[in-house]
């Protein structure tokens, strides 16, 4: 069976995989026990398993284990930890901005990445990087608030 070989969050994992094809979320989720990237739609239209691969943000339901091999994927848990959150996920809690909590993951992802690349985002460019996000619950305004005060931290 092949092994893949990558990192995840700064730690060094290798996997078994019959299928080259099978999808990050599955191995994340299922081999590795890392449970913040969701299934939503299994179309990398919902958001909801974002993950980080070298820094930007890629939906785990669609891309590949083998295209993950040598490469370091970052999830939600290698953000910060519940004693000690990272600036984004501190954020998010401060201004409440989780309703059903199910689109969490991937708008805490997108911020990451977007705070990486534009440090200092004016509203609209939040609301760019997190389209791709939805959210059924309607928190969209106090997400967008998180967005700015983690930016601020």
């Amino acid at each position: 069976m092949p092994k893949y070989e990558f990192r995840v969050n700064g730690r060094a994992v290798s996997v078994d995989s019959w299928d080259p094809g099978q999808p990050l979320l599955y191995i994340l989720r299922n081999t590795l026990g890392l449970h913040a990237a969701k299934f939503g739609c299994g179309l990398a239209q919902c958001g909801a398993c974002t993950v980080l691969l070298d820094g930007k943000p890629v939906r785990a339901c669609v891309t590949p284990v083998q295209q993950v091999a040598g490469h370091a994927v970052t999830t939600l848990e290698g953000l910060g930890t519940p004693e000690k959150p990272s600036r984004v996920q501190a954020a998010f809690i401060a201004e409440q901005a989780a309703q059903c909590g199910y689109c969490t993951n991937g708008m805490i992802m997108a911020t990451t990445a977007l705070l990486h690349q534009t440090p200092h985002p004016t509203p609209e460019q939040a609301k760019q990087a997190l389209s791709g996000n939805l959210c059924r619950c309607g928190t969209h305004t106090r997400i967008l608030a998180a967005v700015i005060r983690a930016a601020k931290a």
